[in-house]
């Protein structure tokens, strides 16, 4: 999996970001509920039951820039630090996570990757 993870990653998030861009062109800012709508800025969506209006507003694209740009940093503090190259670094002559030392890919890369493990892109462990 290894660096295919961390690829797979940025692919996703440049997705997401992408997308949240061009829903949101002018950043007039948050979406908001209100019943069975959800009010956009430029509009709104009807028609929804309540709690999917709720959740539609709950990934506005303000925020699902925001969480991009968070995962991006998490992405940048795990990452590899190889087997060969470091004569202290990592332990055990194994691939190790520059953050936490752990086995890499880290849990925690592991776990940003988790919500896509449906994508037919997700890459396989070795």
């Amino acid at each position: 999996m290894s660096q295919d993870l961390v690829t797979f990653l940025h692919a996703r998030l440049d997705e997401e970001a992408n997308l949240a861009g061009r829903c949101d062109g002018d950043g007039c800012g948050e979406w908001a509920p209100h019943g069975h709508t959800v009010d956009f800025c430029q509009g709104e969506l009807s028609g929804f039951h309540s709690t999917i209006a709720l959740h539609v507003a709950l990934h506005d694209p303000a925020r699902v820039l925001r969480e991009a740009e968070a995962k991006r940093r998490v992405l940048a503090r795990h990452g590899l630090s190889p087997a060969t190259g470091d004569p202290e670094l990592p332990w055990d002559n194994r691939d190790d996570c520059r953050y936490d030392g752990a086995t890499w890919p880290c849990d925690d890369l592991l776990g940003l990757a988790s919500p896509y493990a449906d994508h037919p892109d997700y890459p396989q462990r070795p």
